[in-house]
């Protein structure tokens, strides 16, 4: 064998009672789970640590991080194995020339400017092969987002997609899931993206449905329309027969406080109806996206470069400002904005580096910072509670998922910190989730709804994607103050069976790699 543990602590991922075993590990997979009398090239003493699947994180904006810090130590150190890309529906490919460069301004609040980035690439396979040419510390999946699509195809106009232009949209999308995406995002409170029809995201779900694949949708609202909301992306999946994953599913402003437990309600009765739903969530109360998504969707027609000149019209200013503060935009999810909720997290310009961390004193500040920073500007939107984040993670179809922005200068903590802290504040501390119930959440869920049939558990014949933590010490650095800070009690990570953190060190290891999965036509 390769690698033997001894007597570790076997969470293995299905959701069952924790159990004492060595496990080998032999060619990148498990080789065998019990008592094993033979040694192996290297023996692990595990007496007290937990050993269980690697993570799985379900929302991640790593689509650049992967490329100029392919060591990645952000995730790997928190037993992440897996990250999901292309979420919100904004990212990267496809594209051509137009497109990539107005979505690289519009999102560049997420992944910073990309500038040691070449992006040759330009299909979803490209992008993916460029993954793996790169060498990363963990592996990657892929979505296909839906607003860069409509972007390419119909532009950054409010209007409806011409029959030729929906057919364009739907051979994208094809194309992206038949060379390896897992599925769609969209993001509906971001231009483009929030312009299209329900009819026309129905047509696109059923290229999603017909290759296997999964959608993925931030929806139209997280605050005062939130139900509606998510009513709609069940109905419209219902309606394509297409697997639905809700993207960090949280309500979220003073109007839903604790009103969890309807969108529960509303799920579990199309679940029991065989709907086939999961969703994902991060265990903070905080939101995290950047200062132009608080901005009404018109505002944002015709790409960033309208915007920018709207915001330096006085009079269009005004109007930017009225239906902000007064009306409640749909990209503050129509909720009149709270600026003194809004703490500016990053910026893409260095030199208005003294914003961060500032709560934001009115629409005048927002507006210079929009400007001068030319939409780059993060923030934190303290909006959230504690009593939906913890019944939501409670749920049946409940994954993990950091929705971690890791550029800026002062990125939420969710970041460096979700998974950790899932384990050490919500098991350990509060006992809101079992060991091996938290476990099946950010492990063996996943896996099964990205349709891997060999990851996601300790089971013989399984990839050698492992993490092995202290379940009494383990728990996020990661705070407010210190975002970047690593967790405690993760020293073993592995990715195909090598290290990629060793006694709590990153070992330098690019064992990652892109998953594709194989698209079928089963319908």
């Amino acid at each position: 064998m390769d690698l033997v543990f001894r007597g570790a602590l076997v969470v293995d991922g299905t959701g069952g009672p924790p159990y004492t075993a060595d496990v080998a590990v032999h060619g990148g997979r498990i080789a065998g789970i019990g008592r094993i009398r033979s040694g192996g090239r290297l023996t692990v003493d595990a007496a007290g640590l937990a050993l269980a699947p690697g993570f799985t994180d379900m929302h991640a904006h790593s689509d650049l991080a992967l490329l100029h810090d392919p060591d990645h130590t952000a995730k790997a150190a928190q037993g992440v194995t897996l990250e999901v890309l292309g979420q919100d529906g904004l990212s990267y490919a496809p594209a051509d020339d137009r497109t990539l460069a107005e979505v690289r301004a519009a999102i560049t609040g997420w992944n910073g400017p990309g500038e040691d980035a070449d992006f040759t690439w330009r299909t979803v396979g490209g992008y993916l092969d460029r993954l793996d040419r790169t060498g990363i510390a963990v592996n990657a999946a892929y979505l296909v987002p839906q607003g860069t699509v409509r972007a390419y195809a119909v532009g950054w106009e409010d209007r409806p997609a011409a029959p030729a232009e929906l057919d364009r949209m739907r051979a994208l999308v094809a194309e992206g899931l038949a060379q390896g995406a897992v599925g769609m995002s969209s993001g509906l409170t971001y231009a483009p993206g929030m312009y299209a029809s329900a009819g026309e995201l129905a047509a696109l779900c059923r290229v999603v449905a017909a290759y296997g694949g999964y959608w993925c949708p931030h929806h139209r609202s997280y605050g005062r329309g939130a139900l509606d909301a998510y009513a709609e992306v069940v109905a419209l999946a219902r309606e394509a027969g297409c697997a639905l994953h809700l993207a960090h599913a949280v309500m979220n402003f003073p109007e839903n406080a604790g009103r969890a437990p309807e969108l529960l309600a509303l799920l579990d009765a199309e679940l029991d109806r065989g709907a086939d739903i999961t969703l994902d969530s991060y265990p903070y109360t905080p939101g995290c996206t950047t200062l132009a998504a608080l901005l009404p969707g018109w505002a944002a027609a015709g790409g960033p470069r309208a915007l920018l000149a709207r915001l330096a019209d006085g009079a269009e200013a005004e109007r930017i400002r009225h239906t902000m503060e007064a009306d409640g935009s749909d990209g503050c999810h129509g909720v009149p904005v709270d600026w003194s909720a809004v703490e500016v997290s990053g910026t893409a310009d260095p030199a208005n580096g003294a914003w961060v961390g500032r709560r934001l004193r009115g629409w005048e500040e927002a507006r210079r910072l929009l400007l001068a920073d030319r939409l780059g500007a993060t923030v934190l939107q303290h909006v959230g509670h504690e009593g939906n984040v913890r019944e939501v993670m409670r749920h049946r179809v409940h994954t993990g998922g950091s929705d971690g922005i890791l550029w800026g200068a002062k990125p939420h903590p969710r970041a460096y910190g979700t998974f950790p802290h899932y384990l050490g504040r919500y098991v350990r501390e509060l006992g809101v989730l079992s060991l091996e119930e938290c476990v099946a959440h950010l492990a063996g869920r996943p896996a099964a709804r990205l349709r891997l049939p060999d990851r996601g558990l300790v089971r013989a014949g399984y990839r050698a994607d492992l993490v092995l933590f202290d379940p009494e010490t383990v728990a996020a650095g990661a705070s407010y103050a210190d975002p970047r800070a690593l967790p405690a009690g993760i020293p073993h990570v592995l990715v195909d069976g090598r290290f990629v953190m060793r006694e709590g060190r990153r070992t330098g290891v690019l064992a990652g790699r892109a998953v594709r999965r194989t698209p079928f036509r089963g319908r």
